[in-house]
């Protein structure tokens, strides 16, 4: 992939931990091959992600812009962020790259999709965009369907039980879409939304984290529409079995190492695992309900209780106590863990999970089947993809209220460890896992539409 003119290549997302993590991890993909990547993210990012790599000691440059706000605003204020950053933080990106390319040009800026703007931006500078899709090829394919309005696929979606077909996908409820176009969503999201579906023709490449034989069929559908290139699975070099050297990862939260050491004295394939992600507040009700389906499952289990979860309703401290209280020392609760390591662990029978997608991709890559425990945005999707398009684990239904039902997560517990269909949804996994890392080796399929990125860039450098 040498060529004589440098390819520079302009990497552009919020720096949150499940946004940014992908795009480092792509960014790695692209260093390997020779290309030279710069992150550009919000100024607040300097403090709070500290274990961002150093554009002094890595081989990333990182820039920063200020998305408008002041650095002790609160900018779980979504609504006033997402306003801000259109007015303010557009203007600022662009006065960067004015900068930047007074230095070097750019071949290619590769956005994250929730900065629908940055699209504008690219255009205005002439840089040609891409998109790196960081969510299931599935949830962008349903989006682009319904934004796009390509037919009368979604009839009714005020009732949470009407069906809705879609090419490439299995039948869903309305309860199984991506909850950000359902009624109850706030507007901003929904014209996030709208704008990135409305200027995908300034968007020569769509990309996606995950990888071809994963969503095959859903991909095929995209294909006479706006393609989507799976180009995954963006996990961390040790989940794919490779030397850790110069590893692109950030982390909010301190993980508390002593899980390992406990999961280390655990028979092969015995312990539960459960998290819900960095951003999921827990209920006490919710709390509970998994804490008693745990008690009853009569296994060891390991449980990430975040900081987060602490609520006006009491402390997830104390209410981590009495769990282990009343389970005897068969769990152990931490407030957070390197997840990978876990997923790697012999020990690990399954995984009970939010399905965030970066925690479902990286299952699939791990190849531990999955408990879904879906709570809102694409998550009641994946969690379908797991149980009928991955098949590698089951969906435990909710209560009417959303809440997780105790009897109902016990009984999938049961389902993949020890019911009739636990081997063939283990063999499944294991399966995934080993497409997972053939589709990165060179000539896989991934690797594939990496190289033809390449390709396209240095030929848009010899003839502009």
């Amino acid at each position: 992939m040498a060529n004589d003119k440098r390819i520079n290549v302009l990497m552009v997302s919020l720096p949150f931990q499940g946004h940014i993590n992908p795009f480092l991890k792509l960014a790695k993909r692209l260093i390997s091959k020779g290309v030279h990547v710069t992150i550009a993210t919000t100024e607040n990012a300097r403090h709070r992600l500290p274990k961002m790599p150093n554009s002094q000691s890595s081989e990333i440059h990182l820039e920063f812009f200020s998305d408008g706000l002041s650095f002790d605003f609160d900018r779980s204020d979504q609504n006033s962020l997402i306003n801000s950053l259109y007015t303010k933080g557009s203007k600022n990106l662009s006065t960067l790259i004015t900068n930047l390319t007074k230095a070097q040009e750019f071949s290619c800026m590769i956005v994250n999709p929730f900065v629908p703007w940055a699209i504008d931006v690219a255009n205005e500078h002439g840089i040609p965009c891409a998109m790196l899709w960081i969510q299931a090829s599935a949830v962008f394919s349903i989006y682009y369907r319904y934004f796009k309005n390509t037919g009368d696929d979604f009839q009714n979606l005020e009732d949470p039980n009407e069906k809705v077909q879609l090419p490439g996908l299995p039948t869903f409820k309305v309860r199984d879409l991506p909850t950000l176009m359902l009624p109850s969503s706030p507007d901003h999201f929904k014209r996030l939304l709208m704008h990135l579906y409305q200027s995908l023709d300034k968007v020569k490449w769509v990309f996606g984290t995950s990888f071809y034989e994963a969503e095959e069929e859903i991909v095929k559908s995209m294909v006479s529409l706006t393609p989507i290139y799976p180009i995954g699975p963006l996990v961390s070099p040790f989940l794919l079995g490779e030397t850790e050297t110069n590893v692109f990862s950030v982390d909010l939260w301190n993980a508390e190492y002593s899980c390992i050491e406990w999961l280390d004295n655990k028979p092969n394939s015995s312990v539960i695992y459960v998290s819900f992600g960095s951003l999921i507040v827990l209920s006490n009700k919710n709390i509970e309900n998994i804490a008693t389906a745990l008690k009853n499952s009569n296994k060891p289990f390991l449980w990430v209780l975040n900081p987060g979860a602490e609520n006006k309703e009491g402390g997830a401290d104390e209410l981590a106590f009495e769990i282990l209280k009343e389970t005897k020392g068969r769990g152990l609760v931490v407030k957070w863990c390197q997840q990978e390591r876990v997923l790697m662990h012999p020990s690990v029978a399954c995984f009970v999970s939010h399905c965030g997608w970066n925690s479902t991709l990286e299952t699939l890559v791990a190849g531990v089947p999955v408990i879904a425990c879906p709570e809102w945005t694409d998550q009641p999707t994946n969690a379908v993809l797991v149980s009928n398009v991955f098949k590698t684990g089951v969906n435990a239904k909710s209560e009417e209220d959303g809440a997780i039902n105790a009897q109902e997560l016990q009984r999938c517990i049961w389902e993949v460890m020890d019911g009739p269909n636990a081997e063939e949804i283990k063999n499944r996994a294991m399966q995934m896992k080993d497409l997972a890392r053939k589709a990165l080796q060179d000539g896989g399929s991934s690797d594939k539409h990496i190289n033809q990125f390449i390709h396209d860039m240095i030929i848009h450098n010899l003839h502009p």
